[in-house]
């Protein structure tokens, strides 16, 4: 009888043993852990690293809180061969479960860079250096150097003004200049179709000559509707042999000598620069800024007008004219007296 009890007292304790580790456990499992002191903690699974070297990985960064609480949670939810490669960034405790569900569907840590429409190399490699990306003047040295990466639609480039296509870039921490420099000639290339490309050259126009175009039109509207119209009258302008007389080139030209201060004066449109559209004929040497979609497709598909002018009514619109009277009634109307009624209040 004593013999039964004391079987009966050991079954009892290892069952109790048992119950005890099953509640540590799920307890492990269940309650979420952070071990880091830092606001968000980074990990780094590179291909091939099986789970034992994970687990270790995410100990080490006081992700999980021990090796076994990961493994368990792995032969539970049956993720182990799901696991995805990428740089992963946790900010808050977290279970085990919830850790291996981040990797399993491969929530990787990017950083997302936007870069409006009718930016310059110049004003990119700031957006680069202010996002913590690296120097400006390694974006701007990978963008000088990199022409040879468009040289089969342009074989005149000198840099890639212009060919960094204007968009919104998911990128990893380690991303650099190359790199982002690449993909954004590749979003180039992408919207700038071999449909374009063929709709540029039944306008007369090189690829380089449209990506030029657009990017005057990027510079001068910012209504879509309006980019068509500005686009036609510098190819009219062309046409029949009239300077074009685009004040962002000259804006351009001082900016890259840094001269341009954010106005512009009578004096700056002598500026001697081949990218002055005041003292030279035809289009300037190349693209002035980064045109998007939209000013692309307006260059290769041009409005058919018999307009010749056009002037801003300070409101983001533009009066188009035919003829020079008509369009210095507008700049009269829009500019001169626009202006003059700011300076005294509106009063007449």
């Amino acid at each position: 009888m004593l013999h039964r009890m004391r079987w009966i007292v050991a079954l009892l304790a290892v069952i109790g043993l048992a119950a005890f580790a099953v509640v540590l456990v799920n307890d492990r499992l269940t309650r979420p852990f952070q071990g880091y002191d830092a606001a968000e903690q980074f990990v780094e699974i590179f291909p091939g690293e099986g789970p034992s070297l994970i687990a270790r990985k995410l100990v080490s960064a006081g992700i999980v809180r021990d090796r076994w609480s990961f493994r368990i949670e792995l032969a539970r939810s049956g993720a182990a061969r799901r696991l995805q490669a990428g740089e992963y960034r946790f900010d808050r405790p977290m279970t085990a479960a919830q850790v291996v569900a981040v990797l399993e569907q491969g929530k990787v840590f990017v950083h997302s860079v936007t870069f409006p429409e009718g930016l310059t190399i110049r004003e990119m490699a700031r957006i680069f250096e202010a996002h913590g990306l690296g120097a400006a003047a390694s974006f701007t040295a990978e963008a000088r150097d990199g022409a040879s990466l468009v040289h089969d639609i342009d074989p005149a480039a000198r840099d890639l003004e212009g060919y960094l296509f204007p968009a919104t870039y998911a990128l990893s921490r380690r991303a650099g200049a190359p790199q982002l420099v690449r993909m954004m000639v590749a979003r180039f290339r992408e919207v700038f179709t071999p449909e374009l490309e063929a709709a540029a050259r039944a306008q007369g126009l090189s690829p380089r000559q449209a990506v030029t175009v657009a990017s005057l039109v990027e510079k001068e509207t910012a209504r879509p509707e309006e980019r068509p119209l500005v686009a036609g009258v510098y190819l009219r302008r062309l046409k029949v042999g009239m300077p074009l007389q685009c004040d962002p080139t000259v804006i351009y030209a001082l900016a890259q000598r840094n001269q341009y201060d954010g106005n512009l004066t009578r004096a700056n449109l002598q500026v001697d620069s081949p990218y002055n559209t005041y003292r030279y004929p035809g289009l300037p040497p190349g693209p002035i800024a980064a045109p998007g979609r939209s000013s692309l497709e307006a260059a290769t598909h041009p409005e058919s007008v018999d307009f010749l002018y056009f002037v801003s009514r300070n409101d983001g619109s533009h009066v188009f004219a035919r003829t020079l009277d008509e369009h210095s009634r507008n700049v009269r109307k829009y500019q001169v007296e626009y202006f003059q009624g700011q300076r005294t209040g509106g009063r007449r």
